[in-house]
């Protein structure tokens, strides 16, 4: 057990072991999804409008698996922490069950929410057509990317990272090959179009089942005798729906946060400014990949010592993985600024969107580092079973600044830039509040060592 043990050895070199595997994955996976929207594109804007409209369903299926996920992830690290083989496999029996259980569900209700949902989203004609087929078969395989959040949760938890980087930068090698077969139609295979690319998708996502399982049925914790003797038991269901539902919530709140941006932007900068800002998203995606792994070193290193009641360590993983995701933003932001419109420009050429994505990124630049405060925080009361404030502050941030926004815009007059300044005053504001309760909470650990409940 001694690899799977992160209550014991250097914290920097688990961070390494942890984070560095993570984050090269989650790149693959951004670039993954390049590649089914370049191949997309090749079919026409219709296609590439009803992928759009499928994002809400797309991010539903994320955030429920997210949510298994990083629920599966505590409470396995907390049962190794405390050295409890018996509740380590019942939460990986149990979080296996809830992910099938959730992937029949979905397909199966989906011609009762579908329609109405891309309808209310103004789809019709060609693009609803589209965007029900991409679903459809999208939803088919839901069960899949379920499952592998509840493997990776079940190896993140030993430390192990590595099977989930394997994969997804296999599935992306598999992605480039599997779209245009199934999309063209090649070697005699019929021609399926969108619905190839969702396709293509699926197959990938099983293959990362089958792949995953396998690993955590290697792994040093686990052991089949005692995987097969565990129940289904209601009160592991409940604690890994107490983990996972407010990451899920966390995560929805954030499609409502950028459709209460998007609004403003549009109203005081119209189409171009809200393309601009699009654009600066997605180059803030990609600055913000390598403290992803972060994120995971910090919720496996901060269960596993929560549950051996060593919250002086968990203390220690929090300012370690704070230090070294400021550095590298701080990096990235000395890269950004000056950069800006070239990177801008690179996406969208027009100068009415550089202009204006150049604008937001250079005030931005003073919020990147936000996001590693929050997402520390975030994943440090995870590892200590207070998963609920995700969800307080995801609705803080997300929709506080409707207020803030017109304030600062309309009241102030300042227009777009209201928009701008009033994310970061936002984020900066989250940032001390998180701190402070995650403090609080850890200093109540430290008081009351019992974490059984």
């Amino acid at each position: 057990m001694d690899k799977a043990d992160l209550t014991i050895g250097d914290i920097k070199r688990h961070f390494r072991t942890i984070s560095i595997p993570a984050s090269i994955g989650f790149l693959f996976n951004t670039l993954f999804n390049v590649v089914d929207s370049f191949y997309a594109g090749r079919l026409g804007t219709d296609v590439l409008a009803g992928m759009a409209i499928s994002f809400p369903i797309f991010f539903l299926i994320l955030s429920i698996s997210s949510g298994v996920g990083n629920g599966a992830t505590a409470l396995s690290a907390i049962a190794i922490g405390k050295r409890d083989k018996i509740y380590f496999h019942a939460i990986a029996k149990n979080a296996i069950l809830l992910a099938v259980i959730f992937g029949i569900v979905l397909p199966v209700l989906s011609p009762l929410y579908l329609g109405p949902l891309f309808r209310l989203a103004g789809a019709e004609g060609e693009v609803l057509a589209v965007g029900i087929r991409y679903t459809e078969v999208i939803l088919i395989g839901s069960v899949f990317f379920i499952l592998n959040f509840v493997f990776n949760g079940i190896l993140n938890s030993q430390g192990n990272t590595k099977p989930f980087r394997n994969y997804l930068v296999a599935g992306f090698l598999a992605n480039l090959i599997l779209d245009p077969l199934f999309i063209f139609g090649w070697f005699g295979l019929p021609e399926m179009g969108v619905a190839g690319v969702a396709l293509a998708t699926v197959v990938v996502q099983f293959g990362g089942s089958v792949y995953l399982f396998y690993h955590v049925l290697k792994s040093e914790i686990f052991e089949m005798d005692i995987f097969r003797e565990v129940k289904i038991r209601f009160d592991a269901i409940k604690d890994i729906l107490s983990q996972g539902i407010p990451s899920s919530i966390s995560s929805a709140t954030i499609a409502l946060g950028v459709f209460i941006i998007n609004y403003f932007v549009l109203q005081y900068g119209g189409s171009d400014t809200v393309a601009a800002y699009g654009v600066s998203m997605r180059i803030e995606q990609i600055a913000l990949i390598p403290t992803i792994g972060l994120n995971v070193a910090v919720l496996s290193i901060a269960g596993q010592n929560y549950g051996a009641d060593n919250i002086d360590r968990v203390r220690e993983a929090r300012r370690k993985g704070t230090l070294y995701g400021v550095i590298i933003m701080l990096v990235g932001t000395v890269l950004i600024v000056p950069l800006a419109p070239y990177l801008i420009a690179f996406f969208d050429p027009s100068e009415s969107v550089v202009e204006a994505g150049t604008t937001y990124l250079r005030i931005e630049a003073i919020a990147f580092t936000t996001y590693v405060f929050l997402n520390i925080n975030i994943s440090t009361l995870q590892g200590i079973k207070k998963p609920q404030f995700a969800i307080w502050i995801g609705v803080y941030r997300q929709v506080l600044p409707f207020a803030i926004f017109y304030f600062l815009g309309t009241t102030l007059g300042w227009g777009i830039f209201g928009v701008w300044w009033g994310i970061v005053i936002i984020n900066w504001s989250a940032v001390v509040i998180s701190t402070l309760y995650t403090n609080y909470k850890l200093n109540q650990a430290e008081k009351n060592p019992s974490h059984s409940g």
